[in-house]
């Protein structure tokens, strides 16, 4: 479809639907960008700088386009390069380098405008914009940013989890770059296919895909990549139903009535599931990390690693006995259990997850000596505490707040896998109250 533009003097110009587009978004804009020789920079020689001056809501900034020559090479006028200029071989050649970087930065400019940010956004936030998409489309560039910022921020197990991803593909694609245009469906179909090939399932795939899609969704917000490229709208991530990890009542109640003395080697083991349970099952990383100075009153007062949320737990009997034990063995540590063993937060994770290793060995050795045939492992105290919670009717809501789920979904995650008796025991409910009384024995 075309457009009819009306110019002066009755005259008038037929363009195309995506050259008036440009036209009206151009005119509507705030935003302009020019070529400049910013003669406010002089280097060696007598040479000043080429740059792009973006103004954007009465505000300027430069972006540098790393060319320099002498002012008496650029033609102000043209915004060009002076065929007069003898540091190169080919002047055109610059010149088309200097029109392309324009030509895609307003290129950005006119998508930010088509997709209402523009307005929002400062003058510094527009030109980042620009130059992370100019120097950032490599996802493997970007995810090196994200994983140093994470770790600034100490989100030690976050960074970890972009670090894997991203040593797995670089594996993947034989050490060569990756854009984020790369990342087709196509793409994650075949990646899919290698990890399923080495004998790997989808749950470990998803963790992976999970990953890659967190990233490419903030390149986004930050303008690195359209929304147009978006692949995960078309490749839906997998899961397999897992092992169920939670422990009928009776089965747990042989750990929390074991009796260890100190020098034996499963004493930790005991203490450490236990204490997770009766902590709404805290995960291994929150404990390592508890504090002395977060016991205050009878209550464990400590915020999650992973989610920041903080939770105030009161001290039963039996977990005082624990933590009393544990608080007066290194009175020297400012945390309550010894596992971290440096100072270096990067380390420390190290140490988690190296002593976590050491942890779900000595758990599967206490499975056999208390009798279970379950796979224990430190996630199962996680799961149990939310199925013993269920199974004594606490509302879904409250255990998800006691485990700390941003979302109910996650939280059925967790209980999804009920032993039979307890289906059983739901279904005659059910049954019975269809039932006159005299037929209700009958079903029993």
């Amino acid at each position: 479809m075309n457009y009819e533009i009306k110019l002066d003097h009755n005259k008038s110009i037929i363009l195309c639907k995506s050259c008036a587009n440009f036209i009206y978004l151009y005119g509507t804009m705030n935003t302009n960008i020019v070529v400049s020789l910013d003669t406010r920079r002089s280097k060696k020689g007598g040479l000043y700088p080429l740059v792009l001056r973006l103004g954007h809501n009465e505000r300027t900034t430069t972006i540098p386009l790393k060319i320099s020559i002498a002012e008496k090479d650029w033609d102000e006028q043209t915004r060009k390069v002076k065929k007069t200029y003898v540091g190169t071989e080919s002047v055109s050649r610059i010149n088309n380098i200097i029109q392309k970087n324009k030509a895609d930065a307003m290129d950005i400019i006119l998508k930010l405008q088509e997709s209402q940010q523009l307005a929002r956004l400062s003058v510094v936030e527009v030109r980042d914009r620009i130059v992370k998409k100019n120097t950032s489309t490599s996802f493997f560039t970007y995810a090196s940013q994200c994983i140093e910022e994470l770790k600034g921020s100490n989100r030690i197990g976050t960074a970890r989890s972009y670090q894997g991803v991203s040593d797995v593909l670089t594996t993947y694609v034989d050490e060569k770059d990756l854009s984020f245009k790369d990342i087709t469906f196509q793409f994650l179909k075949r990646f899919e296919n290698y990890h399923l090939s080495k004998g790997n399932g989808y749950n470990g795939l998803a963790v992976y895909m999970r990953t890659i899609r967190a990233i490419y969704n903030k390149a986004m917000k930050e303008g690195i990549i359209e929304k147009e490229f978006y692949p995960f709208d078309d490749y839906k991530i997998r899961t397999t139903p897992t092992e169920k990890r939670a422990l009928e009542w009776k089965l747990l109640a042989k750990i929390i009535d074991k009796k260890l003395k100190p020098e034996h080697p499963l004493f930790n083991a005991r203490n450490y599931f236990v204490a997770s349970y009766m902590m709404y099952g805290m995960n291994y990383t929150d404990m390592a990390f508890l504090k002395k100075e977060d016991i205050v009153d009878g209550r464990v007062l400590y915020r999650r690693k992973k989610t920041s949320k903080l939770y105030d737990i009161k001290i039963t009997p039996a977990l005082d006995t624990i933590l009393s034990y544990y608080i007066s063995l290194n009175k020297d540590s400012q945390f309550v259990f010894p596992i971290l063993k440096r100072e270096q937060i990067y380390l420390q994770y190290k140490d988690i997850q190296w002593d976590r290793k050491r942890y779900n060995k000595k758990l599967k050795a206490l499975a056999t000596d208390c009798k279970i045939g379950a796979n224990l492992t430190s996630y199962v105290s996680r799961h149990s505490f939310a199925t013993q919670a269920m199974l004594l009717e606490i509302p879904l809501n409250a255990i998800s707040t006691m485990l700390g789920h941003s979302s109910l979904k996650t939280t059925e995650v967790y209980l999804k896998s009920l032993p039979n008796n307890i289906l059983d025991n739901y279904n005659e409910k059910i049954i019975q109250q269809h039932l006159k009384p005299n037929q209700r024995s009958k079903v029993k």
